[in-house]
């Protein structure tokens, strides 16, 4: 019997392709948490803005999480029932504050100059003594 053989017996083949993108995901995740371990925090920190630093952060203990929640059902306990499922809940509490902090610096800013002229405009009417006259006055004549 090869190797792969007696693999094959130790689970039911069904969940074989599962197994197999878990692996795949857990190779990803090694070599993400290489890339980020090969430059120091204090280094990366130094060169983020305050509202970047926290999203880092964020980012940072959420994953922690999730792979602590990952490592739970692999111990056979529910982590739906473990205190790590609130944790969660409040990290993506705080994701969503920070998510509208940056979406409010996105915004549009009302220039009120630029508004005010556009409302003026829109609202102006005519004169009655020029109706009769052209809209536009001949060039080189000045209006008295």
């Amino acid at each position: 019997m090869s190797e792969d053989d007696i693999n094959m017996e130790e689970y039911p083949t069904e969940i074989h392709d599962y197994l197999a993108a878990f692996e795949k995901s857990l190779g990803s995740v090694d070599e993400m948490l290489k890339t980020m371990m090969s430059v120091s925090r204090s280094e990366l920190l130094q060169k983020l803005d305050p509202l970047e630093q926290a999203k880092l952060d964020l980012v940072s203990v959420y994953t922690l999480n999730s792979m602590f929640w990952v490592y739970l059902a692999t111990q056979g306990i529910n982590p739906k029932e473990h205190p790590v499922k609130q944790e969660l809940e409040r990290i993506r509490t705080y994701m969503n504050k920070v998510k509208e902090i940056a979406d409010k610096k996105k915004a549009s800013k009302l220039n009120k100059g630029a508004a005010s002229r556009f409302v003026r405009n829109a609202l102006w009417e005519p004169n009655t003594e020029n109706e009769h006259s052209s809209k536009t006055p001949a060039k080189g004549k000045k209006r008295k």
